[in-house]
């Protein structure tokens, strides 16, 4: 296979990759150790306790207000 024709089809494999990792759905798991793992946000799952979570959770209003008072300030990855 001719070099130009292995570096356009690694390009295609890795828009493809970008592709599906951006439209991956979320899923949640628990280990052995007990923490709950959230994957599909982002390259690394979150992985936080039952305690955190719940912690987390709790604070979802404080969150979204803190999010809007602060909009434009932080520039979304993509």
């Amino acid at each position: 296979m001719p070099h130009d024709d292995i570096k356009a089809e690694l390009e295609r494999l890795a828009e493809h990759d970008h592709l599906v990792q951006s439209g991956r759905a979320t899923s949640l798991t628990v280990s052995e150790t007990g923490d709950i793992s959230l994957y599909g946000l982002g390259r690394v799952p979150i992985k936080l306790y039952k305690e955190e979570w719940v912690k987390l959770l709790d604070m979802a209003d404080e969150i979204r207000t803190f999010i809007k008072e602060h909009e434009g300030q932080a520039q979304d990855e993509g």
